[in-house]
């Protein structure tokens, strides 16, 4: 790949969008930000706007066309299942075409680990482990039916990136904004033992952003690298931690308590072997994301 790759992102705007914008544009890429608002993208050397639909073919063409990489971060979380469906399962295969036909080298698909079944003694969980069936909710379920949509877009490197929770400081971060606000408003039940699989934003985008790049090589066995003209699906998360941990510091942090459950739940992990085969290692401890979950909670504006 060029020393200074073209890539398209995006969602540029979002809290994974933006972070990726960061990492690429400190490897040297030049990054084209697709967002829906004008003056919505990062400020940033290296990184120009790109205003519009990424589901509109035209645009899709444009953006591709001369590009190194895509990059995909959106997906309509808390919509109805209509419109989940229309951006996602619909939506990003136009752009995934549009990367095929352009000649593009690499398509990087922000997936979840949500997609896989993580009921009570389930266990491990690693690539290969058993798929949420069908009925699981709008969230799985339309991921899921995105990720063999990608699937299905022949000779195309598409590597299928699937973190659990991203944490990370925004106003849109789900579990350093959103989340706390519900527990502030009573939502406070979960079993202490359960998993809670998580990842922090800059981990993850560094190592979208490696795969992007080129910096990490295709390869014949996935766990290696990304399957030259197959999908690749990929875990990325940090170390271990339960419930207690995560709802712990944010009941602290709000001065509320908790309402600790017992019923069966999952208390299995998210196997990140793979991950770390294609030589990335998380930075962040979770102690580090922790402290910087409750310093967002506890300083003012």
């Amino acid at each position: 790949m060029a020393s200074s790759p073209a890539v398209v992102v995006t969602g540029a705007n979002g809290l994974v969008g933006a972070a990726v914008c960061r990492a690429l544009v400190e490897r040297s890429a030049r990054v084209r930000a697709v967002v829906r608002r004008a003056g919505s993208a990062p400020v940033l050397d290296g990184v120009t706007e790109h205003v519009g639909d990424f589901a509109d073919e035209d645009l899709a063409r444009a953006v591709t066309d001369g590009a190194d990489a895509v990059v995909t971060t959106v997906h309509p979380m808390g919509s109805s299942r209509e419109v989940q469906h229309r951006v996602a399962v619909e939506g990003t295969p136009v752009l995934a075409r549009a990367a095929r036909d352009a000649g593009v080298a690499r398509f990087v698909h922000l997936s979840t680990a949500g997609v896989y079944d993580r009921s009570a003694g389930v266990g491990d969980v690693a690539e290969d482990g058993a798929l949420a069936p069908e009925g699981s909710g709008a969230y799985a379920d339309t991921k899921n039916a995105t990720d063999v949509a990608l699937a299905q877009v022949g000779g195309l490197t598409t590597v299928l990136v699937r973190p659990p929770a991203i944490l990370g400081a925004g106003e849109t971060s789900v579990w350093n904004s959103l989340r706390p606000q519900a527990v502030r408003d009573g939502e406070r039940r979960a079993n202490p033992e359960q998993t809670w699989a998580w990842v922090h934003v800059d981990d993850l985008a560094a190592f979208v952003a490696d795969v992007a790049t080129g910096a990490v090589a295709t390869a014949d066995d996935p766990e290696r690298g990304p399957v030259a003209g197959g999908a690749t699906a990929v875990i990325v998360a940090g170390e271990p931690a339960t419930w207690r941990d995560y709802l712990g510091a944010v009941t602290d942090a709000l001065g509320v308590a908790p309402e600790w459950t017992d019923e069966p739940v999952w208390t299995g992990r998210l196997v990140s072997d793979r991950a770390r085969g294609w030589g990335w290692a998380p930075r962040v401890t979770l102690a580090q994301a922790l402290d910087e979950l409750r310093r967002g909670l506890t300083t003012g504006p």
